[in-house]
């Protein structure tokens, strides 16, 4: 009994020697362990928007879109037994990209094409006794209609037929597969995404004064952010006839890819246009920008808090943005140390 009792004391005693040191150790964990205070205020430094004289080579920012992407659809309905491309396989126009289940429209068509068969003798047999007046000119044209119809319901399945198998509208990547093996599919469920980057399509937001200054059909130069200063050619397709809230243009551009150095949906880009003379424009350095050049933000220091404000962006040049509106020539914009901010973090700026 004294055995038993001795075992159990030192059991306990291990255990809450145990939770001593655990306990000392998360201790010492979180001595070592650095917590930024929230309310601690980030050294920043700023710059005022400020006038800027962008030269003869205007650019305009944007996003590469690809020229085509749409989701093939089937145009029959049935089982999926063969789906002949992956995500990422590349596809050209008119390939077979699934088959459906045919066998039952097979059957129908070996059917139709029996009864045509009958059909046409019965119509040679009727036309000839219609000429010795054996049978009537009603039962002869019976037969007549009965064949024509039996030859319009085996078009009818030979379309049938032909939806079972679901080409590719055009030329493109497979982006997604969007259903699998054994899928049972209706008239328009989705097979796989179709993306085509043979070209892509620009667009820009241009202001108001500079939209005369393109013409559909019109050369211009597209870049790509990630290739730097490598020169894509592009055309003008489309200028919108309506601005903007902010008295913006929307100029659509089409840029033929290049094998070299390929373009994807998605970059940034933008559309560079020779200007006969200089434009001297309130701007803020690109290091500011924060997010895509599509949708611009950058960090505004008030009341010494950080705040996101969205802007109205106009031309660039590569080092500065033209603000349009939504940032007066008052605001200090962050410049050094945005990354490190949260919207309403409060902030110290530098001397």
């Amino acid at each position: 009994m004294k055995r038993v009792i001795t075992i159990s004391v030192i059991v306990v005693v291990l255990i809450v020697l145990t939770a001593i040191k655990l306990k000392s150790n998360k201790k010492a964990v979180e001595e070592k362990l650095y917590i930024r205070d929230s309310t601690e205020a980030i050294l920043v430094a700023t710059t005022s928007p400020d006038l800027h004289s962008f030269e003869k080579s205007l650019s305009f920012l944007g996003v590469f879109d690809a020229l085509h992407q749409n989701n093939v659809a089937s145009d029959g309905s049935g089982k999926l037994i063969k789906l002949f491309v992956e995500e990422g396989d590349i596809v050209k126009a008119g390939q077979t990209i699934a088959k459906l289940d045919d066998e039952m429209v097979l059957l129908q068509i070996q059917n139709v094409q029996l009864n045509i068969e009958q059909l046409k003798n019965d119509n040679a047999r009727f036309s000839a006794l219609k000429k010795e007046n054996v049978v009537s000119n009603t039962e002869a044209e019976k037969v007549e209609l009965g064949l024509k119809s039996a030859e319009v319901q085996l078009k009818q399945l030979q379309k049938q037929l032909r939806s079972t198998s679901i080409v590719a509208p055009f030329s493109g990547v497979v982006s997604k597969k969007l259903v699998d093996l054994g899928s049972m599919v209706m008239p328009g469920t989705p097979i796989i995404e179709l993306t085509d980057v043979s070209s892509l399509k620009l667009t820009v937001s241009v202001p108001e004064r500079d939209v005369l200054k393109f013409s559909k059909g019109q050369k211009v130069v597209a870049k790509a952010d990630v290739y730097g200063d490598r020169d894509f050619n592009g055309t003008i397709t489309n200028i919108a006839v309506q601005a903007d809230a902010s008295h913006n243009f929307k100029v659509q551009s089409t840029v033929l890819n290049s094998n070299e150095n390929k373009l994807m949906a998605g970059m940034y880009g933008s559309v560079s246009l020779n200007n006969s003379k200089s434009t001297t424009a309130l701007s803020v350095p690109r290091k500011a920008l924060i997010g895509s050049s599509k949708s611009p933000k950058v960090y505004v220091v008030r009341g010494g808090k950080a705040r996101l404000v969205s802007f109205n962006a106009g031309t660039s040049d590569g080092e500065f943005i033209e603000v349009v509106s939504g940032l007066t020539a008052n605001d200090k914009v962050v410049v050094k140390g945005q990354v490190n901010l949260q919207d309403n973090s409060n902030v110290k700026i530098a001397k």
